[in-house]
């Protein structure tokens, strides 16, 4: 009886152990990004610091050029807009109206100066538009490209 009770004892300490080194290595491991609103917050404190900013890009506001390959625009949230630069082309689905991530630093000229670009895209999947025949697939796929 004794025996069992050390060995239950053993098992919830190793239960227990495994549970607080993942939720310490879940915590560590979780990449955050900042909102406009946020990053105007607490702009003053993390300039040049490494983050990374989620928002919508305004339309309109998108600046591509590409012989020196910078791209400008602007991320918008609830009425708060950052200026973001960016060199290197933009993703294929970059466009204006969708939902973006940079990584990158906060200036003090208040310019987010972006390493890296994400798009966020729909996980929904939707079927080709002659979905019930394979050949018409084929076809529109033809004719799109």
């Amino acid at each position: 009886m004794r025996r069992k009770l050390w060995m239950l004892a053993g098992l919830g300490a190793i239960a227990g152990a495994m549970t607080v080194l993942a939720a310490g290595g879940l915590n560590e491991n979780m990449v955050f990004f900042l909102t406009p609103a946020e990053l105007e917050a607490r702009a003053v404190e993390i300039v040049d610091q490494p983050i990374r900013l989620g928002g919508q890009v305004k339309p309109g506001s998108v600046d591509w050029n590409p012989e020196a390959s910078e791209l400008r625009f602007v991320i918008s949230e609830g009425g708060i807009e950052i200026s973001v630069e960016s060199t290197g082309a933009p993703p294929s689905m970059f466009q204006p109206g969708m939902g973006v991530v940079v990584e990158g630093a906060y200036g003090e000229d208040h310019v987010f100066r972006a390493t890296n670009l994400m798009v966020k895209h729909s996980n929904e999947y939707a079927p080709p538009e002659h979905a019930g025949d394979a050949g018409q697939v084929y076809k529109s796929l033809l004719e799109d490209s």
